[in-house]
């Protein structure tokens, strides 16, 4: 079974959308969307739409990007998915190229849906935008010495197997950190992982949800993982 996996706050929009595209680029998959309890009625979309391989799962206790897609990743594989894509409901990520991400995992086990793996791919993005993206990325790759170029990217495809082999319950980054955390779970699960070159389109629809206490924790993330390994090492 395919799954895909959308964390999702207020992107009703988006996601009426999105999932229609969804489905008919990936006949037969299973999404899971993991709403934070959005007072737009994302959730309920799915069953609006008669989309019955959409599950809508309402967390009304626990909020963040993060822990949405751990939890998602976690009822895929405890449905049995033998292949399972992250993917962002606000239509940055076409769902045209999710056949590409699974096909990727033929050979590798974590594919990255990537903007800059030969060449810079993103459209309507300020210069500032672009720069502070790309520094992200060299941070991240200069600290944790990651050998693919867009480590940020929150379009991702893991096989099933690798999925069962990390432990998911681990993670604990609320915001975007979790991208570059569970990246570091996969290296310490020796996974293979390639590179999927994909055009990022800025969101359509709403607003993004990047906050002070997000961008503080993307900070700090690097430097808590690569401690991590130190200790690892010393034991």
């Amino acid at each position: 079974m395919n799954a895909v996996v959308i964390a999702t706050y207020n992107e009703r929009e988006n996601l009426v959308v999105l999932l229609p595209a969804l489905f008919a680029a990936v006949p037969g998959a299973r999404v899971f969307i993991v709403d934070d309890n959005s007072p737009d009625g994302t959730a309920k979309v799915p069953a609006e739409l008669g989309l019955a391989d959409a599950q809508a799962i309402v967390r009304t206790r626990q909020r963040g990007y993060g822990t949405a897609v751990r939890d998602g990743l976690l009822a895929a594989v405890e449905a049995g998915a033998e292949r399972v894509v992250t993917m962002d409901a606000d239509l940055s990520h076409d769902p045209a190229d999710v056949p590409r991400m699974f096909a990727a995992l033929e050979n590798a086990d974590l594919a990255i849906g990537s903007r800059y793996a030969g060449g810079v791919r993103v459209l309507n993005w300020g210069v500032r935008r672009l720069l502070l993206s790309l520094f992200a990325n060299y941070y991240v790759r200069s600290i944790l010495g990651f050998s693919s170029y867009d480590n940020t990217s929150g379009f991702r495809a893991f096989r099933g197997t690798l999925l069962r082999r990390m432990p998911l319950r681990r993670l604990k980054s609320n915001g975007y950190s979790f991208i570059v955390e569970v990246l570091e779970l996969a290296r310490r699960a020796r996974a293979k992982v390639v590179e999927v070159p994909i055009i990022y389109s800025e969101r359509r629809e709403g607003q993004s949800k990047m906050s002070n206490a997000v961008i503080a924790e993307s900070v700090a993330m690097p430097w808590r993982l690569r401690l991590s390994r130190l200790a690892a090492r010393r034991r």
